[in-house]
């Protein structure tokens, strides 16, 4: 299947992030725990620069805990800090606002030796859709409701959003993705719901996902939907979840579409289980 995703405005999200890097102390990086490589901007480093750099490892629940472990131990090797975060539940928020003034120590010492105090620690968040953005940004502020751009050019101006303490969070259009050339990377995308499903052929996207699936371990399918997958393919399991689940139209066949699109909304919910789909090298 070909996926062709290309948002508009990249340039002017790119410039308005560079534009607004001389006013934030620390940038947040969020990415998808299941996919961390392919839900990273590769553009990042040169976008960036030397302004420190924390990694968020969002959305964990929906991935598996060793591997969670795993990713943040790479970046660690890579000399990039990270966290592991599930913003829905507030878990790993403190982890976030105690890494932020580890990694802005070095600025404010310098600042206090000026003289110059009580100046707040300013953060920008930046991530690609359905990362978990918006809710980052209403955990870590305690507000419900906050508005937040979810593609670029939307956030008109600087809207700082206060954290914690004295960090203050600077809300931009900081959604920026350059056409993927990778075939992984657009499927992991899909997968995880970054793309709109409009764009997409959901039976053909299903199909690789079973695929996806069993490639990490057969027991996913097995034990969600009590099952064999042995000798059998994509398409046969995935009809046989169908009839098991009663997605069946008129004449008792089963309903191909609804089935695969159950298939993945139970994925995306995490009802499959704790999966990562993609490792460190």
């Amino acid at each position: 299947m070909n996926i062709n995703w290309y948002p508009g405005h990249m340039k002017k999200a790119k410039e308005s992030i560079k534009k607004n890097l001389s006013l934030v102390d620390i940038v947040y990086e969020i990415v998808d725990a299941r996919i961390p490589f392919s839900s990273q901007n590769p553009d990042i480093d040169n976008i960036i620069g030397q302004k420190p750099r924390l990694k968020i490892l969002n959305k964990s629940d929906l991935a598996n805990e060793k591997n969670n472990l795993e990713w943040k131990e790479y970046f660690k090797s890579n000399g990039i800090s990270s966290v592991i975060v599930d913003s829905k539940k507030n878990k790993g928020l403190d982890d976030v606002i105690n890494m932020t003034y580890l990694l802005t120590e070095e600025k404010r010492k310098s600042l206090s030796k000026k003289g110059i105090k009580n100046k707040p620690t300013r953060a920008m968040i930046i991530g690609i859709p359905n990362a978990g953005k918006s809710t980052l940004i209403n955990s870590l502020s305690k507000r419900k409701g906050a508005k937040v751009g979810n593609k670029p050019g939307v956030t008109k101006g600087n809207q700082w959003i206060k954290i914690k303490g004295d960090l203050e969070l600077l809300d931009t259009p900081g959604i920026l993705w350059p056409k993927f050339s990778d075939k992984e990377v657009g499927l992991n995308l899909a997968f995880t719901g970054a793309i709109k499903d409009e764009l997409l052929d959901l039976e053909s996207l299903a199909i690789k996902l079973v695929d996806k699936l069993n490639s990490i371990s057969v027991e996913y399918l097995e034990q969600r939907y009590r099952i064999s997958v042995k000798d059998k393919s994509s398409y046969e399991i995935i009809l046989e979840i169908g009839k098991k689940r009663g997605c069946i139209i008129s004449g008792g066949e089963v309903d191909f579409n609804k089935a695969g699109n159950l298939i993945l909304d139970e994925f995306r919910n995490g009802k499959i289980g704790r999966i990562t789909l993609e490792f460190p090298d």
